[in-house]
């Protein structure tokens, strides 16, 4: 009597189980239609945006880029060198060196001439560590700003940034990223099409691993050799790229990762800054402007723009891994929880009604149902509740649904960026994609259950150390710069507990 109950029971469960998998799948094919879609708006558009139009226009809104350092002494100069080498015609960089305790601020101080300057920084958001000194160059004319303080967390120095910054427009960037030289005019060109209703706008992160980094440049694209980044490549692709377009084309983005945004700093200082006490600090922000901006019944856009790209190093080693992932599931655990008066809530849109609910059925919960289809479903065929053909059907949906997408966003990326151009990198690719199924999806499923219950217990935020396995340089004689991003082998660096999730210790991109 209770087997035939037991049997019962996980043949229900399998049921649910078969078409949650079925639910998601089909979810992320809408997203990447509409991704799809978006892209071949963009391309029709690209010979006619205008970015050198709005280079020379003096309309462009000037930027304040923020770069919240600890730590980076191994590579500081050449990232804030290629920092200042952007295309952009009014902006200024502000390092904020927080707390560290190896000689950051003395490579700076020794490459720009930096003196100490007097400034008053207003406290337009709240702060915990103490401003030490505010320097600037002594004779070069760079648009550098470098602020020395106590350690705070990343949180607390780009807080510190934002109180710094005296242009409209703010802009969000790790200090170990390398950007295109035209990312900055062009997720900052949103701002210039509609300034009145664009209040941010994020640009792709992408992986950097395997490619190789001149002048603080990338000039050669290739897929990294690890597997584990392979996999990881795929899965940006597929999650960030194709999935924050299309959340972005219908107005439901939820996310813009803290390693490559831009922001209008009227409405950060409204909203009073970044979150001290959340780990997901950049998406929380995103969605208290969403909640902010519709309890007051205004008109804005927050929009994604793929075209501009924030190269960033991903884990290589399952242990750093596993750390990102348990920091990204409490992140988005912390966010719902904080928000949940948001969740089918109409006053706040499409955000209540369909972007919020999605992330707590196909975000939130989806590691607890991964796990519990590899158990539940091999269990239920062992005790007679489903037979083999419906195994083979949760096999097909649940795997073989999910290589079919990784294979269409592979598709979509090649015919819309053709960031890779060998065909090594693309078969490397197709190979990553069908690994994705075996083992790793588990492993990241696991991760992210622990640290939705590290949400729940509500234990202390540690972060540990990440280390750096550094991107591939070349040097050459007629670019001493080559060195932009040196091979950090041995560089490990301390985070923080405010620190967001982006693709340097983890993809520390963007959900």
């Amino acid at each position: 009597m209770i087997a035939d109950w037991v049997r019962q029971v996980l043949a229900v469960t399998d049921v649910v189980i078969l078409t949650y998998f079925l639910l998601i799948n089909s979810s992320y094919l809408v997203l990447i239609v509409l991704a799809s879609a978006e892209f071949v708006h963009h391309m029709r558009r690209v010979p006619f945006a205008g970015h050198e139009e709005t280079y020379r226009s003096p309309l462009t809104q000037p930027v304040s880029v923020l770069v919240p350092a600890h730590n980076e002494s191994a590579g500081i100069v050449q990232s804030v060198q290629a920092m200042l080498a952007l295309r952009y015609p009014v902006f200024e960089v502000i390092v904020i060196d927080d707390g560290s305790t190896d000689d950051t601020f003395e490579r700076l101080r020794q490459e720009f001439g930096l003196v100490e300057v007097p400034r008053v920084v207003p406290d337009a958001t709240p702060t915990r560590g103490k401003i030490q000194s505010v320097h600037v160059p002594r004779e070069r004319p760079d648009p550098l700003v470098v602020v020395r303080k106590h350690n705070g967390g990343k949180t607390d120095a780009v807080n510190t940034g934002i109180n710094v910054a005296q242009y409209p427009l703010v802009c969000m960037v790790d200090a170990d990223s390398v950007l295109d030289p035209q990312a900055l005019l062009s997720v900052a060109k949103p701002f210039t099409d509609d300034p009145v209703r664009t209040v941010a706008s994020g640009g792709v992160i992408r992986v950097a691993n395997g490619c190789t980094v001149v002048a603080g440049r990338i000039v050669d694209v290739r897929m990294p050799r690890n597997w584990l980044v392979r996999v990881q490549v795929v899965e940006y692709l597929r999650a960030f790229l194709l999935g924050r377009t299309g959340w972005s084309r219908i107005g439901g983005l939820l996310i813009i990762s803290g390693a490559f945004g831009i922001f209008r700093r009227d409405l950060l200082v409204e909203v009073g800054g970044l979150d001290h006490d959340c780990i997901g600090e950049d998406a929380e922000l995103v969605v208290r402007l969403h909640r902010h901006l519709r309890r007051q019944r205004r008109d804005y856009r927050i929009v994604f723009v793929a075209e501009p790209v924030s190269w960033s190093e991903a884990p290589s080693s399952l242990k750093v891994l596993g750390k990102q992932r348990r920091r990204w599931h409490r992140g988005i655990t912390e966010i719902l929880s904080k928000h949940r008066g948001m969740i089918l809530n109409p006053r706040y849109g499409r955000i209540g009604m369909l972007a919020m609910p999605y992330y707590v059925l196909f975000e939130l919960l989806a590691p607890i149902i991964e796990l519990a289809g590899v158990v539940l479903v091999p269990l239920g065929l062992y005790v007679g509740a489903i037979n083999a053909r419906f195994a083979l059907v949760f096999v097909a949906v649940a795997y073989g649904y999910a290589l079919l997408l990784n294979l269409i966003a592979l598709t979509v990326e090649e015919y819309s960026f053709h960031r890779y151009h060998r065909w090594t990198d693309l078969i490397a690719s197709v190979l990553a994609s069908v690994l994705e199924n075996f083992g790793y999806r588990q492993l990241t499923a696991f991760w992210r259950t622990m640290g939705m219950w590290a949400a729940i217990r509500g234990g202390k935020h540690e972060w540990g150390q990440m280390t750096r396995t550094g991107f591939q340089t070349v040097l050459t004689p007629a670019a001493p710069a080559a060195q932009a991003v040196p091979d950090r082998a041995q560089d490990k660096a301390q985070e923080t507990a405010e620190e967001p999730v982006t693709a340097r210790q983890d993809a520390r991109a963007e959900s």
